[in-house]
């Protein structure tokens, strides 16, 4: 029987647990229970193994016992009783309290918990990101836009400068609040660079897990650092300045993504920005065409209530108030007859024909239009002519009702006709 740490054989008894024989291994200060076969078995075990082949303890307890049968008794059954048998004692050894509670189970379940954290970590990788200190400077907004330029998440950021440098200022007590890793290097010209291309050499080493990297300096020597990652199979970003502009540089893809420090935002490519003006237009006729149903809706209750408003008002305005064209007297005249009003045709003519006659002294080259001569009327009325000539039955519309009058007479002068009166006041 042997230590199972350190396989020495210089042990002693050291009580009894579970109702089984401790031991103390004087070599190594392991306690560990008696095995649950006999040395003479592991003996055997030793002597069936070939030394090449590496043989469970389940396995080689069954070849001993198997080797031990007679020959003739060795059939699948007694094979298949036995193994049953054997796995039920495992199992009850297994799942015993004393087994559960042991440091034995505790540490075999703290080597697969990590084991599995380290394979999670591995199939998930993360990003990491080295900054030239001394020439390039990251706030927080920059930092976090370069965060969700990776696919991977940004878990180790580390700053490279000599510290005691006085341009650096107090960026040191920034950068580690930040959860930077601050490394120091000695002054001397592009002795950050150096370091930065010395750990970027071995970066799997001590991280195993990065999938990512982004190297943030405006120096063209970090392009052999670019290329040396890139050649250990990592997604590599290069990160410049420009003015006020940043340069991200997926080196794998040649993609550039780029970022306005002064709007802390990132800059669209042409395309994106043609989309966006396009976006805009849209949603300017959208909303244009909107505001014109709007309007017309407004309008055409507006016309709605002005005809209601205009049916309920009879009274329509005084002649001399409205009326330049006509002098005084023969305002008289027509107020003394009619008081505004129009009760028939004759007071209807009266009236054209003082319209005609005041126009013709004014301007006696003037030719009078029908629609001259209805904008005229409507301005002394209130009343549209086609209104007056349906109210009076005399007619569908006022240039049917001078056609059919033997007051006037209509010639017709390019497109439009031409007003004449028949007979003189």
């Amino acid at each position: 029987m042997k230590c199972p740490r350190c396989e020495s054989t210089s042990y002693r008894k050291n009580g009894r647990r579970n109702d089984k024989q401790n031991y103390l291994c004087k070599n190594c200060g392991k306690q560990f229970l008696e095995p649950a076969f006999s040395h003479s078995l592991e003996t055997d075990l030793l002597a069936n193994s070939n030394g090449h082949t590496k043989v469970s303890t389940s396995e080689a307890t069954e070849l001993s016992l198997v080797k031990n049968l007679p020959e003739k008794k060795i059939t699948e059954k007694s094979l298949g009783s036995f193994s049953l048998t054997l796995a039920e004692q495992l199992l009850q050894t297994i799942l015993s309290p004393g087994w559960l509670e042991s440091a034995a189970f505790s540490q075999f379940i703290q080597k697969f918990q990590q084991k599995t954290e380290i394979k999670h970590q591995l199939e998930t990788g993360i990003s990491l990101l080295l900054l030239d200190v001394e020439n390039l400077k990251l706030d927080v907004s920059s930092e976090l836009f370069l965060a969700s330029v990776c696919k991977y998440p940004l878990q180790f950021k580390m700053a490279f400068a000599n510290w005691r440098n006085p341009s650096v200022g107090k960026q040191d007590i920034e950068l580690y609040n930040r959860g930077y890793q601050l490394v120091h290097v000695p002054e001397g010209k592009d002795s950050a660079d150096a370091k930065m291309i010395a750990f970027g050499a071995c970066v799997l080493r001590s991280y195993p897990t990065v999938k990512e990297i982004l190297v943030c300096s405006n120096d063209g020597i970090l392009i052999h650092l670019c290329n040396e990652l890139q050649n250990q199979g990592l997604i590599v970003y290069w990160v410049r300045r420009q003015g006020q502009t940043l340069h991200i540089e997926n080196r794998n893809t040649g993609k550039s993504t780029h970022y306005s420090l002064a709007m802390a935002t990132e800059v669209p490519s042409l395309e994106k920005l043609v989309e966006q003006i396009q976006d805009l237009i849209k949603n300017e006729q959208d909303s244009i065409n909107t505001r014109l149903h709007s309007l017309a809706t407004i309008t055409s209750l507006f016309q709605e209530r002005s005809n209601i408003n205009n049916k309920s008002n009879h009274k329509q305005p005084e002649i001399e108030e409205i009326v330049p064209i006509i002098d005084n007297s023969s305002l008289q005249s027509i107020q003394e007859e009619d008081s505004a009003e129009i009760p028939n045709e004759k007071t209807l003519d009266k009236l054209l024909l003082k319209i005609i006659q005041d126009i013709q002294t004014k301007s006696p080259q003037t030719k009078l239009s029908v629609s001259k001569l209805g904008s005229e009327l409507r301005k002394i009325t209130g009343e549209s002519p086609n209104s007056i000539i349906k109210k009076l039955k005399l007619g569908s519309n006022f240039t049917k009702y001078l056609e059919s009058s033997p007051t006037f007479t209509l010639k017709m002068n390019g497109k439009e006709y031409e007003v004449m009166p028949l007979l003189s006041e």
